[in-house]
């Protein structure tokens, strides 16, 4: 069993009320002012990015990337939001951090998961 990385995320179309499979999802790191690619994944058909790079990062400051206009032009729905970009902070290196993405075409929301 591959171990799951240490920043992982859900996708759910709250319209649909059902997961959002086949986002591509970017994962970087802020590095001396920079962002750093550290991970690409796509959703899965739950919805879910479980592989998003290592199974441990360091403090630090990151960011999420989510193709969401990719996602509503294959389901042929008109949105606002082309694009999606979470950033946060891992503070516990320890912790496995979750962030999940509640998405709609004209509104999205995230919260800190577990």
């Amino acid at each position: 069993m591959t171990a799951v990385s240490h920043i992982t995320t859900h996708v759910l179309d709250a319209v649909q009320g059902l997961p959002a499979p086949g986002i591509a999802v970017v994962l970087s790191a802020l590095r001396d002012g920079e962002w750093m690619l550290l991970a690409e994944g796509v959703t899965d058909a739950d919805g879910r990015a479980k592989q998003l790079g290592p199974e441990a990062l360091p403090a630090g400051t990151y960011r999420l990337h989510f193709d969401t206009g990719g996602y509503f032009a294959r389901t042929g729905t008109p949105t606002f939001y082309p694009e999606v970009v979470l950033t946060f902070v891992v503070d516990d290196e320890q912790r496995h951090y979750h962030v999940p993405l509640l998405l709609s075409p004209f509104a999205y929301s995230t919260y800190r998961g577990s």
